[in-house]
């Protein structure tokens, strides 16, 4: 018998919580399904569920030899990917993205690049909550900033442009705004960041904003900023159109800050899967395309 005989089935009941439907997911026998995990269960020495009745969970000792057992079926799926594809993606996808960079390019980026790879499946979950990758089961993610998981691999595929500005009507009744300082003086409208970030005499500045009106999508801010509520900072995307249509006004644009990164974020053994790399240069490629670092 194989070394590696149980493993799939006990991982399999472990994520279902039965026999009959771990053994359904593998196309196999409730009975062949139990006495495969006894014989693995006797081979390391040790009891990995609880079997009643009604019910299977996990030991102590169950639980840490799934983390293992996990990891070793995804590196051997990923070995066996990397030889299959030969260059074509396929298989599963999955990634993860902020929700506004999510819904206004990612998500119909890898749309148009699942339609131009049939043998891939694509799942995106957009969130503002920083995810485990590893964890989690995560093939990609794209973030912005610094990044400090030291078991990911980050690679740049295009910056975002914060601006700052605000509407004529406010403007015209707001005190002058000259330099950073006199933002002191501003009510702003204020996004997730609780930050703003700027250049003066050549070094990075951070400002701490004040104001009435807060919230976490970029859409309400700018709406309200639209509304004359005050003066924002967003990604370039949400408000270059009003910028152009004369809605808004750039406000300290001597003082505009570098360009943010964006990464492509991934496992460091995924590093080399065909649907990761061609996914990533997609992506690049679009986003480049989609975000101008100048759009005046």
């Amino acid at each position: 018998m194989s070394r590696w005989t149980g493993i799939d089935e006990f991982v399999a009941v472990a994520a279902s919580g039965s026999f009959v439907k771990g053994a359904k997911a593998l196309g196999t026998s409730p009975t062949h399904v139990s006495r495969v995990i006894k014989t693995l269960e006797h081979r390391v020495q040790a009891q990995l569920l609880v079997r009643t009745t009604r019910t299977v969970r996990l030991t102590d000792t169950g639980r840490i030899f799934l983390d293992h057992c996990q990891r070793i079926l995804q590196e051997r799926d990923d070995a066996i990917a990397m030889i299959n594809e030969q260059g074509e993606p396929q298989g599963d996808l999955r990634l993860t993205c902020s929700t506004a960079m999510g819904e206004n390019f990612i998500a119909p980026i890898l749309r148009r690049f699942a339609i131009r790879h049939p043998r891939l499946t694509v799942s995106i979950d957009l969130t503002n909550r920083l995810v485990d990758l590893v964890g989690e089961g995560y093939d990609l993610a794209i973030r912005t900033g610094e990044l400090a998981d030291s078991r990911l691999i980050g690679t740049r595929v295009a910056s975002r442009q914060f601006l700052t500005c605000a509407a004529p009507d406010y403007l015209g009744r707001a005190g002058p705004l000259a330099k950073v300082e006199d933002l002191d003086a501003h009510e702003a409208v204020i996004g997730t960041s609780s930050t703003w970030s700027f250049v003066q005499s050549g070094r990075k500045i951070l400002y701490r904003p004040h104001g009435r009106f807060r919230c976490n999508s970029g859409h309400a801010v700018v709406d309200a900023c639209l509304a004359g509520m005050g003066i924002c900072q967003l990604p370039e995307f949400y408000v270059v159109p009003h910028i152009r249509a004369g809605r808004l006004r750039l406000v300290l644009d001597e003082n505009r800050p570098q360009p943010e990164p964006i990464w492509a974020v991934y496992p460091q053994r995924r590093h080399l899967l065909p649907k990761i790399s061609r996914a990533i240069d997609h992506i690049r490629l679009e986003l480049t395309a989609g975000m101008a670092t100048d759009p005046f």
